[in-house]
């Protein structure tokens, strides 16, 4: 049961079997400000509980190790102070719950001693629902990793205190649900990759369009075979090896701009070597040279 409704129904129990009992402990007494004080603790201790259970459990052990191999010199202070905690992830869940359920079945405790029924229901809804669900869940939903870094050491008090109980039930939920510890995909990189380019608009990205294309690339090298990577034979611009390097070939060379340009013989299927395009910076193209009188490398088979 969710602790809010635990609250609820706890209060409206208290009322039925309370109503009328007259038990409040009268205002100015010593004994009322001891319970406004506890009654204060307990809210801000399980709204503790319920921040740091959304802001721990949403860093993944993938996300703290990116974090503290390539964030600021913060975040990787933080991120080394956190990840012992986080990787007992189901024991941590446990621990974080039943302090959470604790303060909020003892807080109608005190608050019955306090007020009268109908103000004790309203307040403890009120205390909870604010202070010890919406804010603190609130904050650490934006802040996760700067508010469990500094409060890692009250989680390991706790997760000794609570070990009896935690422990076993968190490895009984190890056994059956096991860790979620899940790298990315390729496909899941790629799209991560093309989230952060700059032409996503609204992401704030911060890749070109150009280094989205290399990483990409990259990523499907492994499946990728020689026949994908080729530029078929009629799409390549090459040159006959009896043509002349005049103005006119030498500005298609230029255009293309390739490093090399393929030679052929006859047929363009019947490619005999490969022109490197950086020789032709001697070749004066009034003069007309020859291919066959340019150095011809020939192709690697």
């Amino acid at each position: 049961m969710h602790p809010l409704y635990a609250v609820i129904a706890t209060r409206m129990v208290s009322t039925m079997s309370q109503s009328g009992s007259g038990d409040e402990i009268p205002y100015g007494t010593v004994t009322w400000f001891v319970y406004a004080g506890i009654s204060c603790f307990l809210v801000i201790f399980a709204g503790l509980m319920s921040g740091l259970t959304l802001g721990l459990m949403s860093l993944s052990l993938v996300d703290l190790e990116i974090l503290q191999r390539s964030g600021t010199v913060a975040e990787k202070k933080q991120a080394a102070g956190i990840l012992p905690v986080v990787q007992k992830q189901h024991q941590l869940l446990v621990t974080l719950l039943l302090c959470n359920a604790a303060a909020m079945e003892a807080l109608p405790i005190y608050l019955d001693r306090m007020f009268n029924q109908y103000v004790a229901v309203i307040l403890s809804v009120t205390f909870v629902l604010f202070f010890g669900e919406v804010i603190p869940q609130a904050i650490c939903s934006r802040y996760g990793l700067a508010v469990g870094a500094n409060l890692a050491w009250l989680v390991r008090v706790l997760m000794i205190i609570c070990y009896p109980i935690s422990y076993p039930i968190g490895k009984m939920l190890d056994c059956v649900l096991g860790h979620n510890e899940a790298l990315f995909r390729r496909a899941q990189l790629k799209a991560l990759v093309s989230i952060h380019s700059k032409e996503v608009a609204g992401k704030g990205g911060e890749l070109t369009h150009d280094e989205t294309t290399i990483i990409a690339g990259a990523l499907d090298l492994t499946e990728k075979t020689a026949e994908e990577a080729m530029t078929p034979i009629e799409s390549t611009f090459s040159l006959d090896v009896n043509s002349k390097l005049d103005w006119e070939a030498m500005g298609k060379v230029l255009a293309r701009g390739h490093s090399r340009v393929p030679v052929y013989s006859g047929n363009p299927k019947n490619v005999i070597g490969l022109l490197l395009v950086k020789s032709l910076l001697t070749v004066r193209p009034e003069t007309e040279t020859p291919v066959s009188a340019v150095s011809i490398r020939r192709i690697p088979r």
